[in-house]
């Protein structure tokens, strides 16, 4: 039987203004922590942002799309992404917390590095998801609504420099009790993914 956090999970776009508990926020943590890692590497530290850190955090971001919007672009084959980016800004804004996922091992993807080194990234990446996954599973069994966010990729040097952690930015997840019931998007049927091989 399918777990009902797994088929109720939704990604939430609008939040309501309610404080999320630091032991609510430990337990999603906590259920990342267990998540399994190559090597038992767990390649994962989340850095939570509340009330004024989270503004400064958000400001910082919107100055570095903005920079982008100006043509000033780090990433310029995916400019496609920068509105979605804008909306995204706004969805951090409205929830109460956001998680920062950061590998502390990673390098920028700004770097050039070996094979062996993106051999090791991927791994790290497949645990970091791994992570993620546990967490928004424990958020939704707790009743909390989340969005899992790429978007801080249009910002990456400027954030790096204002979190002052080593590593990689992986991400962020923006978390709040939610304040819309989005219905389940479409998925693609087993036929569409899977291919027998005997």
């Amino acid at each position: 039987m399918m777990i009902r956090e797994i088929a109720n999970r939704r990604s939430i776009r609008k939040y309501k203004p309610d404080e999320i508990s630091t032991e609510a926020i430990n337990k999603m943590i906590q259920s990342g922590r267990l998540a399994p890692s190559g090597k038992n590497k767990q390649p994962w530290k989340f850095l939570i942002y509340r009330k004024d850190a989270k503004r400064k955090f958000l400001l910082k971001m919107e100055e570095d799309i903005q920079r982008e919007l100006r043509g000033n672009s780090i990433l310029p084959e995916s400019d496609y992404g920068l509105p979605d980016a804008g909306n995204t800004l706004r969805i951090m804004r409205e929830a109460p917390v956001l998680i920062v996922v950061m590998n502390p091992y990673g390098k920028s993807p700004f770097e050039d590095i070996t094979a062996d080194e993106r051999v090791t990234e991927i791994v790290d990446s497949l645990s970091i998801g791994a992570a993620i996954q546990n967490m928004l599973l424990e958020a939704e069994r707790l009743g909390i609504g989340t969005l899992w966010i790429a978007n801080t990729c249009f910002a990456y040097p400027e954030l790096m420099e204002f979190i002052k952690e080593p590593g990689q930015l992986i991400g962020a997840v923006a978390l709040g009790y939610a304040d819309e019931v989005p219905r389940q998007r479409p998925r693609k049927t087993l036929d569409d993914i899977v291919e027998y091989h005997y």
